[in-house]
């Protein structure tokens, strides 16, 4: 149900292109549109993993420094029938890990300091299933391309409020208010059913749901208690929000309110 609803938002916001750009600039202005924002975009896609590792200060470490986590992602990795990602630590606090890498091959596992210090083994390998299952599902891919739709749309909107012309001004402005805010709703929507799918697959991975639904419970307190500022267009990647404070109940929220993804989890049982 989790892919369904990626590929009928992928759809929404796929037609709020071709009907934001049809109505302005025609099929000429989705073509225009269209490939600046890929443009703006592919550079960002082909070298994601190693933008979102240098602004969280993430140092990559080897297997003699923390051979039980390595051992334990090893683990993972061979479960996920995947390569063995590289393993990166965070020096900070905050409970929280993501996984980055435009595909299983270019693969890197990032956690916290502050994960290792209140997480048990079993728990920290849920956290793992659940990262790891966002590379192999090609989830960097399909933000990748939802960035760049929601990036035309936000453009043919701007374009068309300072040189629409006077026709139809109140429908520009319109257009140029409401286009980019549906357009991040359903960018979000996609990001919140994504770690939906995440939590399942790596809970059927490490074949242990309680687990990971444990190691949310304790991540989510960790994260209200020491709330950590990151780049915000990296804040998706995490397991958690780690602003902390931001509510999961808001439209434009990446992640899923955790109580609910504690219940599907424990549903699984």
């Amino acid at each position: 149900m989790n892919n369904l609803r990626t590929v009928v938002l992928l759809a929404a916001i796929s037609g709020l292109l071709i009907l934001v750009g049809a109505a302005i600039g025609g099929i000429g202005g989705i073509f225009l549109f269209g490939l600046i924002a890929l443009g703006m975009n592919f550079g960002s896609y082909w070298f994601s993993a190693n933008i979102v590792l240098r602004s969280s200060h993430a140092k990559e470490i080897g297997r003699d420094e923390d051979p039980r986590l390595f051992a334990m992602i090893e683990e993972v990795a061979e479960r996920s029938d995947m390569p063995m990602p590289r393993v990166y630590v965070m020096d900070t606090p905050q409970p929280n890990a993501f996984a980055t890498g435009r595909n299983p091959k270019h693969a890197a596992v990032a956690v916290t300091t502050g994960i290792r210090q209140i997480l048990t083994d079993s728990e920290l390998r849920g956290v793992i299933g659940h990262e790891m299952a966002h590379v192999k599902n090609r989830d960097i891919l399909t933000s990748s391309i939802v960035a760049t739709i929601a990036s035309a749309i936000s453009m043919i909107a701007f374009m068309s409020f300072f040189f629409g012309g006077r026709r139809g001004v109140l429908s520009m402005l319109v257009t140029a208010l409401i286009a980019p805010i549906a357009a991040g709703i359903i960018q979000a929507a996609i990001s919140r059913s994504r770690e939906f799918q995440a939590d399942l697959d790596g809970a059927r991975v490490i074949g242990d749901p309680e687990a990971l639904a444990s190691a949310l419970a304790k991540i989510e307190a960790g994260v209200q208690h020491v709330p950590r500022a990151v780049p915000e267009a990296t804040a998706h990647l995490y397991i958690a929000n780690p602003f902390g404070g931001a509510g999961s109940q808001r439209f434009f929220s990446t992640h899923p309110p955790t109580e609910e993804r504690i219940r599907r989890l424990r549903n699984m049982g």
